[in-house]
């Protein structure tokens, strides 16, 4: 890494999946306003539904997602029915048309550590409150390990179309290390699975920062992602926060790569994803020329929200689940993270939020500055601020603000224009936090650039 990159890649910047940032959310949030701003939502609105599953078979040391280890199946069975329920009472409110839920995701923890039983009850839930549009994208995460020929049907057959699994890295020893151990072959085999069931995108994640990872591991590992032609890959960088999250203090600082090894790897990655078909997507998202993620890329319309880059543009982000974010017009909203916290509220027939902001207008202007800067590399922020009703003035300190990244050639300003050259993608965090109205420097309050 050239030594001019060297104070921009351990700068800790926002993900920037929201804008603005969940740093910013206040607590405690009144949940009545999330329903108020339920009820509000036009007649005619199009939604998107995340659902929440906190839970997985197994901890991953390096994890940094929401979840736990249930003691026993009746946690999580007892979950689903607080969730199902949430779900009915969040419908009453809904004055909508239905049929418009153009998305639904379901994250975690890992989402099939549910049967298919509970799994479906809750799709239900939600098609018969909200309505589940055709032709609508129904994803979830799902653990390679645990998936069966069986079980891609039975989810395929529920209407799931889309699924993500948790690669990381393919090599023995990184895997030992991260206390996941899964090989190329069964990875390969629950991708057939997937193919035979008739799913229509197929989507890997990678990591590079992992423990006992070298460029010549991640060498292997990105070839043989791209040997089974997923439709996309995301790579993200891995985050040590064991004061944060205490289970990662079984891995050890001294088998992390350093921040030289770390660019090293995450730029070897694109090169050969790049060379196996994939083009690379905003920060850290690649995709093949068929995905229509590609197309929305080329064309400006890919959106960026809490599940990365998507084509995704409904008018409203409903969230179900512990700890899960939605987002309105007005703002955001998050439930509480603590389960048992959760529950009492809708025990109560309360929401479940504990979190949230209202938005301004001057939030909603910046964030699609961010958003657009985040999705193409480039952003004219004055033609934003002034369709938004700004002075374009609001932005005459940016330039000042990107004069180190100018000089290192991550940025460039062209008029009232901001471009990342997209060999520095990798920085694009760091050039939107220039916009952030609320970002404050401060050590471990965000992920590391690279």
């Amino acid at each position: 890494m050239d030594s001019q990159l060297l104070p921009f890649a351990t700068q800790d910047v926002p993900r920037y999946t929201s804008y603005p940032t969940a740093v910013q959310f206040q607590s405690p949030f009144p949940g009545q306003q999330a329903d108020d701003w339920l009820t509000a939502l036009d007649p005619e609105a199009t939604l998107s539904v995340y659902v929440h599953i906190p839970f997985c078979r197994q901890l991953c040391w390096y994890c940094g997602c929401h979840t736990s280890v249930p003691n026993s199946y009746d946690r999580a069975a007892r979950y689903v029915d607080y969730l199902v329920k949430d779900i009915k009472r969040s419908a009453s409110l809904f004055q909508g048309r239905k049929g418009k839920v153009t998305h639904l995701h379901f994250g975690g923890g890992t989402p099939t550590y549910l049967d298919d039983l509970h799994i479906g009850e809750i799709v239900e839930a939600i098609d018969k409150g909200f309505g589940l549009s055709t032709g609508g994208e129904m994803a979830l995460e799902s653990d390679p390990r645990t998936l069966t020929r069986e079980r891609a049907r039975v989810l395929a057959a529920m209407g799931f179309n889309r699924i993500s699994f948790g690669v990381q890295d393919f090599a023995t020893p990184v895997q030992m290390k991260i206390n996941r151990l899964q090989t190329f072959g069964l990875v390969k085999a629950a991708t057939e699975f997937l193919r035979e069931a008739g799913f229509q995108s197929v989507n890997f994640d990678l990591m590079y920062g992992l423990p006992a990872q070298t460029v010549e591991s991640v060498t292997m590992t990105a070839q043989q992602a791209a040997s089974l032609k997923p439709d996309r890959i995301s790579v993200f960088g891995y985050a040590h926060v064991p004061w944060f999250k205490k289970h990662q203090k079984m891995i050890s600082d001294a088998d992390l790569p350093g921040v030289n090894a770390r660019y090293d790897q995450a730029t070897t990655i694109e090169r050969e994803l790049n060379a196996h078909g994939y083009a690379s997507i905003g920060l850290d998202h690649f995709a093949l020329e068929h995905d229509e993620l590609t197309a929305a890329a080329k064309n400006g319309t890919m959106r960026r929200n809490f599940q990365g880059y998507t084509t995704d543009v409904s008018d409203a982000l409903l969230a179900f689940g512990a700890s899960a974010i939605g987002e309105f017009p007005g703002g955001f909203v998050q439930s509480a993270r603590d389960t048992l916290e959760w529950s009492q509220k809708i025990d109560r027939n309360e929401s479940p939020v504990t979190r949230g902001l209202a938005t301004t207008a001057e939030d909603r202007m910046r964030s699609e500055v961010i958003e657009r800067l985040m999705c193409d590399l480039s952003v004219d922020a004055a033609d934003i601020a002034q369709r938004h009703g700004f002075d374009p003035a609001i932005f005459d300190d940016v330039p000042e603000k990107l004069e180190p990244a100018i000089h290192a050639g991550i940025a460039e300003v062209k008029g009232t224009r901001v471009s990342v050259p997209p060999k520095h993608r990798l920085f694009l965090r760091t050039v939107a936090a220039a916009y952030d109205a609320h970002f404050v420097a401060a050590p471990n309050r965000h992920a590391k650039a690279v």
